[in-house]
């Protein structure tokens, strides 16, 4: 039996990608191909779906500064194709375990660069911040704003709150609200959300809507978030609809039937 090694993901990235992609020196009929039959469509789906669902990997690691030779790699593909590899599995195996590494390396390096700059850019915004007129920091270090004042009660940590918010990041890009989820009211365990938010909101009376600066440490910390990266100060304008006591939120439901 021939030795088998596993192909890293950013290998195959640059392979798969690259394969889609450089047919147009051969051919013209990359955009053009034929997709009459069930074979057809079927050889093509492999070809599409490795493509585009590799694509991220190949910009990643040249977004790294790791170069990539897109005509051995071709070559590479079609000698694997055709059986006359140049090199063996063991030595290939070793190479793409070094590929890897590498990749890892630099994806974490910049990842640190990235989230050292957030927590320094935060701290500068909120240093900037609490100096404008209505801005007020608690001992915690979050940071409110009255837009609206509100008349009702305010919450406990444990209480369930209906809100409607908006989230951001401090360069303004909106990462998440209620408008993006159909506009409705969202409700949740105030005492179940990021600690900027559990303290925040607590400041509230019902009708009220706040805008906060979150620090990163009553965030997400360094976690990366996808859409909000790590060590992010965030911004939330939150408008407070409603309150239901811990003891209501616990009650069973009555028994329609008595």
């Amino acid at each position: 039996m021939k030795p088998f090694y596993k192909i890293s993901l950013v290998a195959l990235a640059v392979l798969g990608l690259a394969a889609c992609n450089q047919e147009q020196k051969t051919a013209a009929s990359d955009t053009n191909v034929q997709l009459n039959t069930d074979t057809q469509k079927e050889a093509y789906s492999v070809g599409a779906s490795i493509g585009r669902y590799m694509a991220g990997h190949i910009k990643e690691q040249e977004e790294l500064g790791i170069p990539v030779d897109r005509d051995l790699i071709i070559a590479g593909f079609k000698q694997g194709l055709d059986g006359k590899i140049q090199l063996k599995d063991d030595e290939m195996q070793k190479i793409l375990e070094a590929l890897d590494k590498k990749v890892n390396d630099k994806r974490q390096t910049k990842a640190k660069e990235v989230s050292e700059k957030n927590l320094k850019d935060g701290q500068s915004y909120l240093e900037q911040n609490k100096n404008k007129a209505g801005v007020k920091t608690t001992e915690s270090g979050l940071q409110y704003e009255v837009l609206q004042e509100g008349t009702g009660a305010k919450p406990k940590a444990e209480d369930t709150v209906k809100v409607k918010y908006k989230g951001m990041l401090i360069d303004g890009t909106e990462f998440d609200s209620t408008e993006k989820h159909g506009g409705e009211p969202i409700e949740f365990p105030l005492n179940r959300v990021i600690p900027g938010w559990t303290e925040g909101v607590q400041l509230m009376s019902v009708g009220a809507k706040y805008r906060f600066v979150i620090p990163a440490e009553l965030a997400y910390g360094d976690r990366d978030m996808g859409t909000i990266p790590a060590n992010s100060t965030l911004i939330f304008e939150v408008e407070l609809l409603g309150i239901t006591p811990a003891a209501e939120a616990e009650k069973p439901a009555a028994d329609a039937s008595k």
